[in-house]
């Protein structure tokens, strides 16, 4: 299901990543929800969170257990 804030990610995603990871997050996991609507409910939200660790991974990247921002360049 979509999440209405960051306060209500998984407590993995609210722990190891950055205030704005998580904002994009939120952002990427709902508009995945609603672009997969029609697929089966189990694989709508692995698709939709899937989605948003890609769009996570576009700006940040994991080093040790935290996700940091990536240098552009």
């Amino acid at each position: 299901m979509p999440y209405a804030s960051i306060d209500d990610l998984p407590p993995p995603i609210r722990t190891h990543l950055p205030p704005h990871a998580r904002e994009i997050y939120l952002a990427a996991f709902n508009n995945a929800w609603t672009e997969y609507a029609s697929r089966d409910p189990v694989e709508r939200e692995r698709t939709a969170h899937r989605v948003a660790w890609a769009a996570v991974k576009h700006r940040y990247e994991k080093v040790g257990e935290r996700g940091i921002a990536r240098v552009a360049g």
